[in-house]
């Protein structure tokens, strides 16, 4: 496993790290023996970042609660990063987020549900905010309280980067910048390279990739007759304009794979174009399954050939 430094932070975080959105059942059905194996195989490979968040789940909250169980003994060791703002959302109730105490009540639910004392980075999951004072001020408060290290922001968008960058006179204190930013990126979406990715380059602002590979299209194992049947996939790639991009995807990924050896996956490829991408700290795969967690954490010591690279970045421009 290759390590690299978050940005102001100094952590020393693997280079691939655990996104564990699939462990809460929205992907894919998934047992609570095989969610700890799962969490259990990564932190043995070698990763030491966990992302979650609140929203995570069915229920909501049970990806917390999942990895919580699952780093019992180990916290010490690891960095763990969730996100508030994005709590009901998806039944049409979402908090108003218009005060700190919301985010703060958030953070302690966070808290209780992973059994932990501390949140290392704690990110909003609202991408298009550009006003962000409430989240700032309570930030700020959470880290004079010990409640969480560092913060970060889950958006693509770089006015907003820059909007959680520049907080407040009175929040001017170095630890209290912004640590990070959790943005879209992969073979199939490379938006973030014309600017969110220069902008957190130059700012010293750690990279969390999400969606390394595509919500698992980078895989290479859907075709063009594949139907999903989890709850994040079948509202979008099923039907009507949704499916007509998704079949223009697989097409795509098809013409990529030159990419898969007989030594490297097409997912594994996948993840070492991702961290060949200037300013990317580390890509937080998703997975379901220990083996998927030990053949994403190899992905790190992977590298592609420079003519791999241009070629694969000619095919997706």
């Amino acid at each position: 496993m290759h390590y690299a430094t978050l940005g102001c932070t100094g952590w020393n975080v693997s280079r691939i790290g655990l996104g564990t959105w699939n462990i809460g059942g929205q992907w894919g059905a998934v047992s609570d023996r095989e969610a700890q194996n799962t969490v259990a195989a990564a932190i043995d490979a070698g990763i030491n970042l966990i992302d979650t968040a609140d929203a995570y789940g069915i229920p909501q909250g049970l990806s917390e609660e999942r990895v919580g169980r699952a780093i019992r003994g180990k916290r010490k060791d690891l960095y763990i990063a969730t996100k508030v703002g994005n709590l009901g959302r998806r039944f049409g109730h979402p908090l108003p987020y218009t005060h700190p105490q919301h985010v703060k009540v958030c953070c302690e639910a966070s808290l209780h549900r992973m059994r932990i004392e501390t949140i290392d980075l704690y990110q909003c999951h609202i991408g298009h905010l550009q006003q962000p004072d409430v989240f700032l001020e309570a930030f700020d408060a959470l880290i004079r309280e010990g409640k969480i290290r560092a913060y970060g922001v889950s958006t693509d968008s770089v006015n907003v980067a820059r909007a959680f960058n520049t907080p407040p006179d009175d929040l001017a204190n170095a630890r209290r910048y912004l640590a990070a930013v959790q943005l879209n990126h992969s073979l199939l979406n490379r938006a973030a390279e014309a600017e969110l990715l220069p902008y957190c380059d130059g700012e010293n602002v750690g990279v969390l990739v999400r969606g390394p590979l595509h919500q698992g299209l980078l895989a290479g194992k859907y075709g063009p007759q594949t139907q999903f049947s989890d709850s994040v996939r079948e509202r979008k790639w099923n039907e009507g304009d949704g499916r007509k991009d998704y079949l223009a995807k697989i097409e795509t990924v098809e013409a990529l794979r030159f990419l898969e050896t007989g030594g490297r996956t097409m997912a594994q490829a996948a993840l070492a174009f991702v961290l060949a991408t200037p300013g990317v700290t580390l890509a937080i795969p998703g997975a379901k399954s220990p083996e998927q967690a030990r053949a994403n954490a190899a992905a790190a010591d992977m590298a592609l050939a420079d003519e791999e690279l241009a070629r694969a970045r000619e095919l997706t421009a």
